[in-house]
């Protein structure tokens, strides 16, 4: 009744009118129940919520008492005062298309324009660093330089995606004992462990029909807790005290890795620049 009122005083409201909006949203629904939520991997470069509320805390140092700071006073007293030491680089390539003949290394996926597909890249770059490369932390500056081409080749408004997390297995012989369980995994780590970089990025964007375009981004993410430190060892993977300075004396191998998906997208490229800092 309250409808038929609302139509009859204002003319502006047809039944036509509430269908097409009725099939607007549920059609809206539907390509959103496809759509995946964005994953951002566990990363050792995020401050763990320990060191916050100690860094909350944290009391003002006195140049006499520099030399004996501690985490809840600068949040990586292992690293404090060292000098940075370069430890080399790597480049991660990769490829998206319908077509990867062209392609002559790893890193090519033929994908379906106008389907959603997933991917998943293993060790396309690699560093290897030699015992005692670094005393206690292993950070990273890594620079994405991503270009993607969206198409719309259907009659009706779509939501385009991308979505890429760039990840790191770092292989070491500490890992090998049997008896220290990955808490990521419930497993043994088996020699490795994989840790994400904040560098996952996710885009959504509208097409109306009959549109196509090509997006060039460029970004760089910095060091802030590293990949990996001799804190993350203990704090969030379990080693002993003991087993996390052994690690940084063994010689460590740093592979690196790209995953995600994309839909209504026609090609796209990624190009993943990576320097490994140390302690």
């Amino acid at each position: 009744m309250r409808l038929n009122h609302v139509l009859g005083k204002r003319g502006l409201i047809t039944a036509g009118a509430i269908s097409l909006a009725l099939a607007a949203v549920l059609a809206q629904a539907r390509q959103a129940s496809q759509r995946p939520e964005p994953i951002e991997p566990r990363a050792a470069d995020l401050i763990t919520p320990q060191v916050r509320r100690g860094l909350t805390m944290a009391k003002r140092i006195s140049p006499a008492a520099a030399d004996a700071v501690t985490v809840e006073d600068v949040g990586d007293a292992d690293s404090f005062g060292r000098n940075l030491r370069w430890l080399g680089v790597a480049q991660l390539d990769a490829a998206l298309g319908t077509d990867c003949a062209a392609w002559t290394e790893p890193g090519c996926q033929v994908i379906t324009p106008g389907a959603f597909t997933s991917f998943n890249f293993t060790d396309l770059a690699r560093v290897r660093l030699p015992a005692r490369a670094t005393k206690s932390l292993l950070c990273h500056w890594v620079s994405p330089l991503v270009t993607v081409s969206y198409e719309n080749a259907t009659a009706s408004p779509v939501n385009a995606l991308l979505r890429y997390s760039p990840t790191l297995t770092i292989e070491n012989e500490v890992l090998n004992d049997p008896a220290l369980i990955n808490p990521m995994t419930g497993l043994p780590f088996g020699g490795r462990l994989e840790t994400g970089l904040t560098s996952s990025e996710f885009y959504e964007v509208p097409l109306a029909p009959g549109t196509q375009f090509t997006q060039r981004s460029r970004d760089s993410a910095v060091c802030i807790a590293g990949f990996l430190s001799k804190r993350a060892l203990v704090d969030n993977y379990g080693l002993s005290d003991a087993q996390a300075t052994a690690f940084f004396q063994r010689e460590t191998m740093v592979r690196m890795n790209l995953s995600g998906a994309v839909n209504h997208v026609t090609d796209a490229s990624f190009i993943f620049g990576l320097r490994i800092i140390g302690d």
